[in-house]
């Protein structure tokens, strides 16, 4: 392996996919939207202790494009819940150097709540401390479908699309892709998560339910991460 190709510890870019909460609150005798609300009260802890381990990208799968065929009652429940969160916490975390950006399609959902997303992307915009994605009403396979409709309607020759092109006209364009993605709540599926981006991604597969997720799961993560032997389809030197 070439010296600049060498791993680090710990991964550039982290992707989460927050799952357990419906059984979280199940397990408690509550209804699914107690979990959800516990599960946002778990954001800002993930989020600093991924910024104190030197994550430099957040990507958090929040609302995937099937999830709307969930019951209305909880859809309309877990849009409510992103609106509160952003406008409670979206200043401390602006004031800690996050930066927000969004992934996803922003055109279906409700005005207030599209404003509120857009506001806090522009509030936070300069931040370097951490960069957290969030993707909302955010399909792998539609980001696809949306980048190739980008480069057909700007007019570009089949023979010129490459993967650069097509990398660019995702909504993760500028972003590097993930080294590490988690699954919580034991779960071993991709679920339409980053699908063009994670090709060489590592994933770790934890039991912990999201609302459970702390510093100590995280850290099991990546200490489980940096033992892993990225080749990206060379032959290990080990």
């Amino acid at each position: 392996m070439a010296k600049n190709d060498i791993q680090p510890a710990v991964p550039q870019h982290v992707g989460i996919i927050m799952d357990g909460n419906g059984r979280w609150a199940k397990r408690r005798g509550l209804p699914r939207l107690a979990g959800h609300r516990a599960g946002g009260q778990n954001l800002r802890r993930v989020i600093r202790a991924a910024r104190d381990a030197g994550i430099r990208y957040l990507t958090l799968y929040a609302f995937s494009t099937e999830n709307w065929n969930r019951p209305a009652e909880e859809v309309s429940g877990l849009m409510a819940l992103l609106d509160e969160f952003l406008e409670k916490e979206i200043a401390s975390l602006h004031a800690e150097g996050v930066r927000l950006v969004h992934i996803g399609n922003l055109q279906v959902l409700e005005a207030a709540l599209r404003k509120r997303i857009e506001d806090s992307v522009s509030l936070t915009k300069d931040n370097r401390a951490i960069t957290v994605v969030l993707a909302f009403n955010y399909g792998g396979r539609d980001e696809i479908v949306r980048a190739v409709r980008k480069l057909i309607a700007a007019g570009l020759p089949a023979e010129s699309v490459t993967q650069e092109t097509l990398t660019a006209a995702m909504d993760t364009a500028g972003i590097p892709d993930p080294d590490l993605i988690i699954r919580t709540s034991g779960e071993q599926r991709t679920s339409n998560f980053l699908t063009w981006q994670s090709a060489y991604s590592e994933w770790v597969f934890t039991p912990t339910l999201w609302p459970d997720f702390d510093e100590k799961t995280l850290q099991d993560a990546l200490a489980e991460y940096a033992g892993r032997d990225r080749r990206f389809g060379r032959i290990s030197e080990s």
